[in-house]
């Protein structure tokens, strides 16, 4: 029988057949990343892979190498659903398919609520229906391949900091008009396969059992038929687990729903088996969609493999580049194009140019097939007519450099050779002397997660053996280690870093690593030298923590290193070769130790000496280009001083190669900011009240959330939501909006307009709706919010294309507490059209008036 045969299997009768403790089983995993099977009956394993920029697959230590797409806030940035969902379709279902996977953990649609949130790249926007829209596409184009989606995190999961206990306060209207709305969307128009709850409280009471939101509100109010699964770890008890609605704990290892617990816990009457097996049936449903949408992958070998296509590429390319958002183009810097510009010198700065950075930190990082750096993509783009120089100028790392392409084996090969040992027992410290396992190993930094060698004993051993390559000068280089566990290097046999004895915590590894301890040791010239790690995976006592705990789940060690520059020759290094060339392109920005899952951010200012960097950059060459990645929003305290600037989020592989498109005219750039940028950290609407106080986030800014802060109090942001230039430039006329169509609990109104090309070149623009609400309650609303947009593709100079739009009762809708219902109100509305939220960009403005109020729950 193939494990795909269960498509056909009545689940009524399957639930009937189950024995207790079968049904048991069935409502947590199995390991990290599997549903549990129950081959009497038929009943495959499902394996699930984290998102969201990708599909991982199994092992974060030396993991199967995948395709990296954009961040989710660069794909917000496209505001393009269209392209967002072939996205789906083609890069993300083939690619969990190679991973033999049936379920993508993706997407994150949380709403990007302060920009210091450690996960905020995941979520797509500060803004609900953009979220809702674009998460929307992202689901039907996954699952239309085949691919169940498990949405995230369900609810109100905005920051990392103590993230399993925090609880969000919010009023309820704020909970349903911002928060809930991206996942109310998404179910309405996409119907994903199942829910992944957050890890925090929402007023009071843990997602993972809180039955206001998973039964009031998911199953009854919105009718889902999803599954409702914990993220990881996510659980905190069994029976308000239990009765609330949570169909699957996840993973399988450290679970509280054990056969001993439930069935104690069905003993003791705190849950019942028809409710057991209420969750068990809803993961057979589940199991059964993915048996019939793609049996292949069921049936398959289970064998993670990477494959990649030109027409991959040319796709992933596209997306990177649509993500790409022009800020700011004075004198019409940009496009590059050197011969009509007379540039025969380009020097590149920054201390990204180099970098391998493709993606935040944490659930969504995975490792690349290939990437290309904003370097070599921007070097290529110009072409070998024109002379490039380099300099790093300012550091922008939060931890050493990672050494994956400076530390080859004995024969060459880029890496260095892992010797796993076993110890005497489960509780000895003493390594046996021969090894279990030796691995070809080609990363430096390496997070074990669940990935040992079979026969490992509970504490273990590893040694890391390899050599530096050759500096072609003496030089001075600066070690950095850091491990979840305990770890020492030695360079040519001599102790240069003890991370063993004593250590300080840190955040590295999901919080449960030590921090970063450094070491120097000259190198010389022509030489290879010799590269131990001896790590364990018990930590070392701290002055802070004495206890020296096992890493059973988190075990990981981490070197890194550069040579020991002096900051201050680096920088004049940068300010004379920018002196020298006829223009600069500075790509500076953050990293996934920046932004990652586990920590939030305690700025919004560039790493280091960065800011400085670009200033002095700028005052000594005025045809300075700076190009920022960040998965959100960063302050750009020299956002004046330069010609031009372009965000680029994080890109994935091909990072370089939609850099250099952009930035040389072969794509001109057509995305919108999908956040604010604010001038200050403090002009932020969660400003003062982000973080957890006692175990509380308050979110006293209720509905005025990114944009509508800004609007609402009056504070000119650097940057506007929907901000971003084009090559080309367009106008707005001729808008049209009609009388609403009244329907039975819903209602339709039609926006049209005419847009043309009035400039150059070729290009697509955005065209974004806002809508402002009667005041005639006794309610404030803020001044607009974003109820429709499309992107108007490839106008041609001088070309006019009608535009139409349409809103419906979401358009017009707020949540009246009361009565615990929408309402839509009797009144004028007021509809805003333009290129961005900024009142500049709003260019056109029309009204419709709805003649009678009426109310609505649901959909």
């Amino acid at each position: 029988m193939a494990p795909s045969d269960f498509a056909k299997a009545s689940i009524p009768d399957t639930v009937e057949n189950l024995t207790t403790d079968e049904a048991i089983l069935l409502t947590a995993g199995v390991g990290f990343w599997h549903t549990h099977a129950i081959p009497r009956l038929g009943i495959p394993a499902v394996k699930v892979s984290d998102g969201p920029n990708g599909v991982r697959g199994n092992h974060f230590f030396m993991g199967t190498p995948a395709k990296c797409l954009p961040s989710a806030t660069a794909l917000g940035a496209t505001f393009d659903p269209i392209l967002v969902e072939e996205m789906g379709l083609k890069l993300l279902a083939e690619e969990a398919k190679s991973r033999a996977a049936s379920v993508l953990l993706a997407p994150t649609c949380n709403i990007q609520r302060n920009p210091l949130g450690g996960r905020s790249f995941e979520s797509f926007s500060e803004d609900p229906h953009l979220s809702g829209m674009i998460a929307a596409a992202y689901v039907n184009g996954v699952q239309k391949g085949g691919i169940g989606i498990t949405i995230k995190h369900f609810v109100a999961n905005d920051k990392e900091n103590d993230r399993m206990a925090y609880d969000s306060i919010l009023s309820e209207r704020a909970l349903r008009e911002i928060y809930l709305m991206p996942f109310m969307l998404a179910e309405k128009y996409s119907k994903p396969w199942s829910f992944m709850t957050a890890y925090n409280r929402v007023n009071g009471t843990h997602a993972s059992e809180n039955p206001h939101l998973l039964q009031d509100i998911l199953r009854k109010e919105w009718g889902s038929n999803a599954l409702i699964m914990s993220d990881w770890f996510g659980v905190y008890s069994i029976d308000h687990a239990i009765n609330a609605g949570l169909d699957l704990e996840m993973p399988g290892t450290n679970k509280w729903r054990t056969l001993d617990l439930m069935n104690r816990s069905i003993d003791s009457r705190k849950i019942m088996v028809r409710t057991v097996k209420e969750r068990a049936q809803k993961v057979l449903e589940f199991v059964q969609k993915c048996a019939k949408a793609a049996p292949e992958v069921l049936d398959g070998d289970g064998i993670e493999h990477t494959r990649e296509s030109d027409e991959d590429r040319a796709v992933m390319r596209r997306l990177a580049a649509q993500s790409i958002v022009l800020l700011k183009n004075e004198g019409g810097l940009l496009p590059l194009q050197p011969q009509k510009q007379g540039f025969k010198r380009i020097a590149i700065v920054g201390g990204n140019a180099k970098a391998i950075v493709l993606s935040g930190g944490g659930s969504a990082a995975l490792k690349p097939s290939f990437f290309v750096t904003p370097f070599d993509g921007i070097t290529q783009a110009l072409g070998s007519d024109v002379q490039i120089t380099y300099s790093e100028g300012a550091r922008a790392t939060m931890t050493s450099p990672t050494l994956d392409f400076e530390i080859v084996t004995e024969k060459g090969e880029r890496g260095w050779i892992g010797e796993f040992f076993a110890h005497e027992n489960d509780d000895s410290m003493v390594p046996l002397s021969t090894p279990i396992k030796i691995q070809y190993i080609d990363e430096t930094r390496a997070f074990f997660s669940t990935s040992y060698p079979e026969g490992i004993t509970k504490r273990w051993s590893l040694k890391l053996k390899g050599f530096l390559k050759p500096r072609p000068v003496d030089t001075l280089f600066e070690f950095g280690l850091a491990s979840s566990g305990r770890a020492k290097l030695f360079v040519d046999g001599e102790l240069v870093i003890d991370n063993w004895t004593r250590q300080r915590r840190g955040d590295i590894f999901f919080g449960s690593g030590s921090m970063e301890e450094f070491g120097t040791y000259p190198l010389k010239a022509g030489v290879s030298h010799s590269i131990l790690v001896e790590y364990c995976n018990v930590r070392a006592p701290a002055d802070t923590d004495p206890v020296e705990a096992i890493m059973d789940t988190n075990p990981g060690v981490r070197l890194g290193g550069a040579e020991a520059n002096n900051p201050d020759n680096l920088m004049e290094e940068a300010v004379r070769i920018a002196q020298d060339a006829d223009a600069v392109i500075a790509v500076v920005g953050l990293n996934s130790d920046w932004e990652t899952e586990g920590y939030d951010r305690t700025t919004l200012a560039l790493p280091g000496r960065t800011d400085e960097l670009v200033s002095r950059i700028a005052k000594a060459n005025k045809n300075t280009i700076v190009v920022t990645q960040s998965g959100s929003s960063i302050t750009l305290p020299w956002a004046d001083e330069v010609s031009a600037i372009v965000h680029s989020w994080y890109l994935g592989n091909v990072t370089g190669e939609a850099i250099g498109d952009v930035l040389t005219g072969k794509v001109n750039p057509s995305a919108k900011l999908s956040l604010t940028f604010p001038k200050r950290l403090e002009d932020v609407p969660s400003y003062g009240h982000f973080h957890s106080e006692n175990g509380k986030v308050r979110y006293g800014e209720d509905i005025f959330v990114g944009y509508k802060h800004f609007h609402n109090r009056k504070i000119s942001p650097e940057f506007h939501f929907g901000h971003g230039l084009s090559y080309t430039t367009f106008e707005y006329s001729n808008l049209r909006v009609s009388d609403p169509v009244l329907l039975e609990g819903d209602m339709e109104v039609s926006v049209e307009l005419e847009i043309k090309n009035t400039g150059p070149v070729v290009g697509s623009e955005v065209v974004q709706l806002y809508v402002t609400l009667p005041a005639t309650s006794d309610l404030t609303h803020p001044p607009l919010s974003l109820k429709a947009f499309t992107k108007v593709r490839d106008l041609a100079p001088g070309e006019s294309r009608d535009v139409s739009l349409k809103l419906d009762k979401y358009a017009a809708s707020y949540w009246e507490d009361r009565i615990s219902r929408w309402v839509v109100e009797r009144g004028d509305y007021l509809v805003r059209v333009g290129r961005s939220s900024a009142p500049e960009g709003l260019k056109l403005s029309g009204k419709f008036s709805v003649p009678k109020t009426f109310e609505w729950n649901g959909l």
